[in-house]
């Protein structure tokens, strides 16, 4: 296994739900960074998390219809590109899936990946069904999934946060991921920093926000990734 550059949690700054949404407007409106270009980032950090740390041989990713769900689907293709034995779980019908991660659910249907209604145990089960965009309790499928989740009995790698745990308070509604590790992008959220029962060992993700983004929105941020683009941060 490889380890990642460790940074103090409290050496970084870290950002609310809204103050996440402000950073993502402005890479798409004002850098035209867009949401393809950042997940394609975010999901191939995760997958080589996903490798150096847990060391996998078949994974199982839950993939929820929003922006967190295209980066586990991204980090999908990765893995079995990296020769990984992938299964995906998909929460919603493809119709229900926005448009960037409707993309990518496409790609992985062409790359005749496994996608399947009924998730089955794995070296490692990837959470990429909610993200910060949490409204209330999860519900439906994705109740559904997290539930197995924590019960599986298999390590659980999330994505930027434990489904069903908002990402501004830490709160966990019920159900929620009790995650073994997460992997947090461009900054940690607020909520994320208060329930380490929750987030397991937690990782920090470069996805090409430039500091300026930041400070646009009032906050300085170190160079955190100047030794790598995926650091650990430790309590």
């Amino acid at each position: 296994m490889i380890t990642f550059p460790t940074i103090e949690l409290d050496a970084v700054p870290a950002v609310t739900a809204e103050q996440m949404r402000e950073v993502d407007r402005l890479m798409i409106e004002d850098l035209q960074i867009d949401l393809p270009r950042m997940m394609e980032n975010a999901g191939a950090s995760l997958a080589t998390l996903a490798i150096h740390a847990f060391g996998p041989r078949s994974v199982c990713v839950l993939a929820g219809p929003g922006g967190n769900g295209g980066g586990g689907l991204t980090a999908a293709r990765h893995l079995a590109n990296r020769g990984v034995e992938v299964t995906v779980v998909p929460s919603d019908d493809e119709a229900r899936f926005a448009p960037v991660p409707r993309q990518q659910l496409d790609i992985l249907r062409r790359m005749d990946l496994d996608l399947v209604g009924e998730p089955s145990p794995a070296d490692l089960v990837i959470d990429a069904l909610i993200g910060y965009s949490l409204h209330g309790p999860p519900r439906g499928r994705a109740a559904e999934l997290i539930l197995w989740a924590n019960t599986t009995g298999d390590p659980v790698l999330s994505l930027d946060v434990p489904s069903g745990l908002d990402a501004t308070t830490g709160e966990a509604t019920e159900p929620c991921v009790h995650a073994t590790g997460t992997m947090t992008l461009a900054m940690p959220k607020t909520g994320v920093r208060s329930a380490p029962d929750y987030v397991g060992r937690l990782y920090l993700a470069d996805i090409s926000v430039p500091p300026l983004v930041f400070a646009r929105i009032g906050i300085t941020v170190p160079p955190v990734f100047a030794r790598s683009p995926i650091v650990e941060l430790t309590r």
